[in-house]
């Protein structure tokens, strides 16, 4: 009955390239090279004698064929997971699997997960980390914790906390610039940005009546972490996510400035999870634990 059906690994190697459109980021979610998810999806589109991408120069698409196909095996796959996630429940073993991005987790959840474990030792806890929003309706995440406006398709969502922006920096990088004591002075430092950052140096820059021009100094950074991670180096100061500077100014690897003169981010930070799930235990414990360590960020 089942003797002409292609290789699981195959068919997970598919999904997630399908689902990122990336074989990088599908590589990296799975765990595995490039290389194996590539060969993965030839040898699926062997066994199926049909193309499932088209590969053009810096990207891939999908095929009218290879849409229909991730659908079905997306679906397929979400049953497989919330039936054995049944079967491990019954069992004691809960699976909790959180889905955030790459500065969020390495900046703040990461360093704060151990109390997460404390405090429910029932779960068995897996980060999903990617900055693609993955689709919460086919059961390869319980949980997400997004940065964005509080609206999502096809999810519910409740605000966690808002977000301020504050110029940051190494205490070695602010002593050796005089002590940065007024906004004025940043007129002599490298700023570090982080691109698509809508709560920019520009912004601040503005409220503070300053010259806007000097936003066009400094490197770009892809994500947010990575400028936290320059600032800290001492190569310049930063616009700090209020949520991804907390631990390092708390451990002293990161002074704010002007602490007072921050500016309000568009975006913020939301729990999502699909409708319906309000109630469920995983929901209600990570959103219990978030409420306590976010206490002090608003």
């Amino acid at each position: 009955m089942f003797d002409h059906l292609p290789p699981l690994q195959t068919l997970r190697a598919f999904e997630a390239a399908a689902r990122h459109l990336s074989m990088s980021i599908a590589a990296d979610e799975l765990h595995v090279t490039h290389g194996a998810i590539s060969r993965n999806i030839k040898t699926l589109e062997g066994h199926l004698g049909v193309p499932l991408f088209l590969r053009l120069t810096r990207r891939i698409v999908l095929t009218e064929a290879g849409a229909a196909y991730h659908l079905a095996i997306a679906r397929l796959l979400g049953e497989l997971t919330r039936e054995s996630e049944r079967l491990r429940t019954e069992t004691g073993a809960t699976r909790l699997r959180i889905s955030t991005s790459v500065s969020f987790a390495s900046k703040w959840l990461a360093p704060r997960l151990h109390r997460l474990r404390a405090r429910h030792p029932e779960f068995d806890i897996h980060l999903d980390v990617t900055d693609v929003n993955v689709e919460l309706d086919d059961g390869q995440v319980d949980v997400a914790v997004r940065y964005g406006y509080g609206r999502y398709p096809r999810a519910a969502a409740e605000r966690i906390f808002e977000e301020h922006v504050t110029p940051v920096c190494s205490p070695g990088y602010r002593d050796a610039h005089g002590g940065l004591a007024e906004p004025a002075d940043l007129a002599h430092c490298m700023l570090l940005h982080e691109d698509r950052m809508l709560a920019n140096w520009d912004q601040w820059l503005a409220a503070e009546g300053m010259n806007r021009r000097l936003a066009r100094r400094g490197p770009f950074y892809s994500h947010g972490s990575m400028a936290i991670e320059a600032a800290i180096r001492g190569e310049g100061v930063a616009l700090g996510r209020s949520a991804l500077v907390a631990e390092d100014i708390a451990c002293g690897r990161l002074v704010a400035l002007f602490p007072e003169r921050t500016l309000k981010a568009d975006k913020g930070y939301d729990l999502v999870y699909c409708h319906g799930n309000e109630q469920h235990p995983k929901v209600k414990a990570l959103r219990s634990w978030l409420d306590e360590e976010t206490k002090t960020l608003d």
